[in-house]
């Protein structure tokens, strides 16, 4: 499952160059119920060029009972209240909230 999730993350760098962020660096940590998953991605300004701001988006593996079984929605790390189905809609809103695109 991780080098699925990394050849998925080489093929959203790829189409990156279409939206308004850049990711920074990714990575998928523990085992079990303690996965999680983490991504940076790094905020452009409004004439395009990269930002050093960055956002932060993070999610849990969902686990019932002694099995896990797929992965909660992500979450920016600075407003954990609010939930997202795509890390790409996540960032876009982090960026959007700082000021950037």
């Amino acid at each position: 499952m991780r080098n699925i999730f990394l050849i998925s993350c080489l093929v959203s760098l790829v189409s990156l160059t279409a939206e308004a962020f850049q990711m920074h660096s990714q990575r998928e940590l523990g085992s079990g119920d303690a996965r999680n998953q983490n991504i940076v991605v790094r905020c452009t300004t409004l004439d395009g060029k990269v930002s050093n701001q960055t956002c932060a988006l993070r999610r849990f593996v969902k686990c019932g009972g002694k099995t896990c079984d797929g992965w909660n929605d992500w979450k920016d790390l600075r407003s954990p209240g609010k939930s997202y189905g795509d890390w790409r809609r996540a960032a876009e809103d982090c960026c959007t909230a700082k000021g950037l695109r």
